[in-house]
């Protein structure tokens, strides 16, 4: 356990337009988990820098026009000289819309009308790799709001804690632990046995090299589905969502259920759209992609 005293916040400028309020709510809407809180001004989350897991709280102090974070993190890593790229890491995982977003908005009156609905929504990505994949396993054959509340379970027994002097906490999931663990110790969190195998595969997997974060960020999308659809358990659909939310790549996450729900309402008329209806639906997105996909899930989940 660390202990954090608050220190003096640095404010870090964003992209504008902006909504941080309306992009983070997805944290709070399916149930805190532990990994991301959000409370609908603050967020305490992790970030990792040189191998460890550094806790940060950013409270909303600008608007959409002008959007902005004060960052407060642990009194340790300023005497280590990490502050300053943890402050940066807290900024990082907000999408910056491209300049074929505005392209988009031009030519596709879909997209359009949700951006006039949501403006400023952005994706928030999840930076780091084995986070990520145990979101995506935890995710899968499950409602968002079941998800949540068996990885809160899996972050309670193998997480690491990170405590404000004020009260304010966050965890943090250790690869080390989880690569320790055995599938009946996961399947009595109520984990499936495919999905508890899994989450102990990737996490070996991250520990002993086979996953470097570092050397995917940069390669091509094939090879990056590639490495990733060879561990157990992981398809398609989740290897194309590492893409999109952590790596931040265009990616149209075509199998995902919601995915095709809301393409199919959006572009089609009709309750669920094929993956093949759903890439030749959205083909025209380009760079935009992430930001496009984000605007239509947005809408399905208000009801759209």
């Amino acid at each position: 356990m660390s202990g954090l005293t608050t220190v003096r916040a640095s404010r870090v400028q964003l992209t504008p337009p902006l909504d941080l309020a309306l992009s983070l709510e997805g944290f709070r809407r399916w149930g805190d988990d532990a990994l991301d809180r959000w409370d609908g001004r603050r967020l305490l989350r992790t970030v990792r820098i040189a191998n460890r897991a550094v806790a940060f709280r950013a409270t909303e102090v600008g608007w959409l026009g002008a959007p902005s974070l004060a960052v407060q993190t642990e009194p340790a890593e300023v005497g280590r000289g990490l502050a300053g790229k943890v402050i940066a890491a807290a900024a990082a995982p907000f999408v910056v819309a491209p300049a074929e977003f505005t392209e988009l908005c031009a030519r596709d009156p879909v997209i359009a009308a949700l951006d006039r609905k949501f403006p400023g929504l952005r994706p928030v990505l999840q930076t780091d790799l084995f986070t990520a994949l145990v979101r995506s396993v935890t995710a899968q054959q499950l409602s968002l709001r079941w998800a949540a509340v068996v990885r809160r379970r899996l972050v309670d027994r193998f997480g690491e804690h990170h405590s404000f002097t004020d009260g304010d906490w966050v965890r943090s999931l250790s690869a080390a632990r989880m690569a320790e663990a055995d599938v009946p110790e996961l399947r009595a969190l109520q984990l499936s046995r495919r999905q508890a195998e899994t989450i102990i595969e990737v996490a070996r997997a991250c520990l002993d090299g086979r996953l470097d974060q570092e050397r995917l960020a940069v390669a091509p999308e094939a090879a990056v589905i590639g490495e990733l659809i060879r561990l157990r358990g992981i398809g398609r659909w989740s290897a194309e969502w590492i893409l999109a939310r952590t790596f931040g790549r265009p990616v149209v996450v075509a199998g995902d259920l919601g995915v095709r729900k809301a393409v199919a309402r959006a572009y089609l008329g009709a309750p669920i759209a094929s993956e093949t209806e759903v890439r030749r639906a959205t083909g025209h997105w380009g760079a935009a992609a992430t930001i496009a996909q984000a605007l239509l899930l947005e809408g399905l989940a208000a009801g759209d």
